[in-house]
């Protein structure tokens, strides 16, 4: 049983490594408009799932639902973070965050020439 025990937690330790890989935690310096909601200023955990155009991304605020839209992960060597809005009337709608070895881009984002439909 104790075997058992050391397997299943090296395992869970190996799951929850991957698990990392797929998420961060950003700092918005001021709300943003993602799909139907809007994130408030402050941290917000991100995870993806899926590939290349066929990717989801989701938003944690601290305090509020989730939010999951449709992205697009493109691999590109960014070597920083950083986050690019666009305004349309007033609004600032997230288009991509860029990370060290990828680019989350937000999928069907009003005024963006960014927008890979389907």
């Amino acid at each position: 049983m104790k075997r058992f025990g050391v397997a299943f937690l090296a395992l869970a330790f190996t799951f929850s490594a991957y698990a990392a890989k797929n998420s961060t935690t950003v700092d918005l310096t001021g709300p943003v408009q993602v799909g139907s909601a809007t994130l408030p200023a402050g941290p917000v955990k991100v995870s993806w799932t899926g590939t290349g155009a066929d990717a989801q991304l989701t938003f944690a605020p601290r305090g509020k639902n989730p939010v999951t839209v449709p992205a697009q992960i493109v691999v590109a060597k960014n070597g920083t973070t950083a986050i690019s809005t666009i305004d349309v009337k007033g609004v600032q709608y997230l288009q991509q965050i860029e990370l060290d070895n990828q680019t989350l881009v937000v999928r069907n984002v009003p005024g963006s020439t960014a927008n890979s439909g389907n």
